[in-house]
């Protein structure tokens, strides 16, 4: 298939849900975490998880950067732009996420500091160049899919001798989740959630490739599938998780084969290796402090460290009181699980970050209506 209107093709829909019912007919039940928040969005968009037996369940994962960005580096964000005075740059998502006492970039800018929304790491190298009295820096958040643009950022402010700009790094790592998640009390026997199998991260696996999952699914015995956004992507993975498990085979699978290779885009990794590297441990929102999963900027970059070039005060940060989205993004709770979902926790009222994010469970959720209707027909799915 080459087009778009392929994956979306309710007979294919029709017969792929025919199939997934019958392999995983008996008394076991199939508990498959998508990883990623747009596969999410494409389940509840199209109603995938209504064409899948009763037996056959979606976990929603920690895959949203802009979610599992802990409060504490949010505030340390406006930290910069207010007792620093930097002109800080933020891809879109950040600027409504609530920090400590539901403050976010945007409030922040409405009371004076200088904070800019930009499209990418180019546009705020832009900034920097227009205001060469201003120090500027770049609020970089992400998996591996937005580490190289920051990586391409830091060497041409060093190329151009930019001695006004910084990246204040959050880049995180999907493998190292994935073991933390697999290694938490919320997953070991008799916990209270389950994961039979993993819906694998696109976009990030077309920079890294599928081979960072190898190890984790045959340690864990999880397969892990890497799976693409339309809803026939999503339900050919699950239909490759279920055989899997059938046949008692933990391994990685490419159902993502137009985009996805094993060994990924290695210009792309390398370029990445080149500026950044491993930080020991990083704090993910509803994970905790993770080892090996995030990144900072190399000794030989520091010049560029909005860490180092600035003094970040000690603080105390809080989540939203009774807002659910740290066990919404383990995986153990659902959106509608939180009181605040839909009562004072709206899109235009958000209290966590899961309802920010375009990717977020919470929101997609609430796009698509899913609490709303929860018997609506089959026929209407993909029509």
């Amino acid at each position: 298939m080459k087009y778009v209107d392929e994956f979306r093709d309710r007979s294919v829909a029709e017969k792929l849900a025919a199939e997934i019912a019958r392999q995983a007919a008996g008394e076991n039940s199939y508990h498959f975490m998508e990883f990623c928040g747009g596969h999410t969005h494409a389940i509840f968009r199209y109603g995938v998880q209504d064409l899948m037996p009763a037996n056959v369940h979606f976990v929603h994962g920690p895959g949203c950067p802009v979610c599992v960005l802990p409060v504490r580096r949010l505030d340390d964000a406006v930290e910069l732009a207010e007792r620093h005075g930097a002109i800080l740059c933020s891809y879109g998502d950040m600027m409504r996420v609530p920090g400590t006492n539901r403050r976010s970039l945007i409030k922040a800018k409405a009371e004076g500091a200088d904070i800019r929304m930009v499209y990418s790491t180019m546009d705020a190298l832009k900034i920097a160049r227009d205001n060469p009295q201003r120090q500027v820096v770049f609020f970089a958040i992400g998996f591996e899919t937005t580490t190289p643009p920051t990586a391409v950022a830091v060497l041409q402010a060093q190329k151009e001798g930019l001695k006004n700009f910084s990246v204040f790094c959050n880049h995180v790592l999907t493998p190292a989740a994935i073991g933390h998640i697999l290694d938490s009390e919320d997953f070991a026997p008799g916990g209270p959630a389950r994961i039979d199998g993993f819906l694998g991260p696109s976009h990030v696996s077309a920079v890294i490739g599928s081979k960072p999952y190898e190890a984790a699914a045959a340690h864990y015995r999880k397969p892990v599938v890497i799976c693409g956004f339309e809803p026939l992507d999503v339900m050919q993975s699950v239909l490759m998780l279920i055989r899997q498990i059938k046949e008692q085979r933990f391994e990685v699978e490419n159902e993502y084969t137009r985009v996805v290779t094993r060994d990924g885009n290695l210009k792309a990794q390398a370029l990445v290796a080149e500026v950044l590297e491993l930080r020991p441990s990083f704090e993910w929102r509803g994970l905790g402090s993770v080892a090996d999963s995030a990144l900072r900027l190399r000794d030989k970059y520091s010049f560029f460290d909005a860490e180092k070039r600035f003094e970040i005060s000690a603080k105390t940060s809080r989540e939203t009181k009774s807002c659910e989205c740290p066990a919404i993004l383990r995986g153990v709770k659902k959106p509608t699980d939180c009181k605040l979902f839909g009562t004072v926790c709206t899109p235009d009222n958000p209290m966590g970050s899961c309802m920010v994010s375009s990717e977020g469970a919470c929101a997609a959720y609430w796009t698509y209506g899913r609490f709303r209707n929860p018997d609506r027909a089959k026929e209407a799915i993909l029509a």
